[in-house]
């Protein structure tokens, strides 16, 4: 069976009982069965990898900016791009691993990539576990949904084209809008329900932070203002270029974050609350062969359906998961279903959807 024709059988499979499909009672218990012993974060992996993927990419940044010759700096700029895209993706799994799991971890990744790249840890917490809440998952009030599959054909690149403006807008933010925010009243509300979320629902609106969270909040949002602000400030003596290229590789690896979420999902809810079985459904694996996937969706992401069906599992035990599951269930179950083959005939599929739109 050929790629298309197996994306085809998918579609027919799948689309047509996406909402009302009942929980896969088989499936849910063997995720949760063959899955116990490697549910445990492993530091040894975690560290190492944050740790070079951010020192790769921060080399890549000073290479893009130092080197003359501009098919080198192009180069590195490239580097840094896929480097920084993978250190800034442990985001995700800050959201899902225990806060006692990997000590220092979340502390060390926001000082080494969350408040330089300006997108502290605390634009993804009590956020993105909203995204995996039973009841809320492709509702209205779900952070990180929309109906995308069910929306004209414009609105899938003006979604990736968006991105291009990411960092200029966190700049401002952190630079100018959190600092006023601290004697304006009205405005810190406003940024908080409005500018504190990685989110992509524009009816999201954040509830203020409580507890301990709203502790580290304070602490992460004096940080990134600081370094936005020093940021602005270098540019009197360092002058705007490097500061320019900096920005438009952040700005590149905001567009391939959004790339891949537009195949993250099958975004096909219209707002009705899901089973644990649909939203499997709707989501989507990209499972080996294949490096490219690693590439676009790291840290664990191309595993992104099986990740709905097991969140709290950490990404380096996703690919043993997979095959525990796969080797269970057969290729002809309902795990299976969210297996495909790459980004092209995902996104190929995506558009297909909105052609069909009136």
């Amino acid at each position: 069976m050929s790629v298309h024709q197996a994306i085809a059988k998918q579609d027919a499979a799948t689309s047509a009982s996406i909402a009302p499909i009942p929980d896969d009672m088989a499936m849910l218990r063997a995720a949760v069965e063959l899955t116990r012993d490697i549910s445990a974060a492993r530091g040894a992996i975690y560290w190492p990898d944050m740790l070079l993927s951010a020192a790769v990419g921060y080399a890549g940044i000073f290479g893009a900016i130092q080197l003359d010759n501009p098919w080198a700096a192009l180069a590195s700029a490239v580097i840094a791009v896929f480097a920084l895209y993978r250190a800034l993706l442990f985001i995700h799994e800050l959201t899902h691993i225990h806060r006692t799991a990997l000590p220092g971890f979340r502390l060390t990744w926001n000082l080494l990539v969350g408040i330089p790249m300006l997108t502290p840890s605390l634009m993804y917490e009590g956020v993105h576990t909203l995204h995996h809440a039973r009841t809320r998952y492709g509702t209205v009030e779900d952070p990180e949904y929309l109906p995308l599959a069910l929306m004209k054909p414009w609105s899938l690149p003006a979604f990736a084209f968006a991105a291009l403006f990411l960092p200029v807008g966190l700049l401002i933010r952190s630079a100018i809008l959190v600092p006023l925010g601290v004697v304006i009243a009205p405005l810190r509300k406003l940024v908080w329900e409005r500018a504190s979320a990685l989110a992509i629902n524009p009816d999201f609106r954040r509830r203020p932070p409580e507890g301990d969270f709203a502790r580290m909040v304070f602490w992460q949002e004096l940080g990134v203002s600081a370094w936005a602000i020093a940021l602005l400030a270098s540019t009197w003596w360092l002058g705007w270029r490097p500061l320019l290229i900096a920005l438009a590789i952040v700005s590149a690896t905001a567009v391939l974050n959004q790339i891949r979420t537009l195949v993250a999902h099958l975004w096909q809810n219209d707002g009705d609350a899901m089973t644990v079985t649909a939203q499997y459904l709707d989501s989507v694996n990209v499972p080996p062969p294949g490096l490219w996937a690693e590439m676009w969706a790291p840290v664990g992401l191309r595993y992104h359906a099986l990740h709905h069906l097991l969140p709290s599992i950490p990404y380096h035990s996703l690919p043993e998961a997979h095959r525990r599951l796969r080797k269970r269930l057969g290729t002809e179950s309902t795990y299976d279903r969210a297996n495909y083959p790459g980004l092209w005939p995902l996104m190929a599929r995506l558009v297909r959807s909105t052609m069909m739109v009136r």
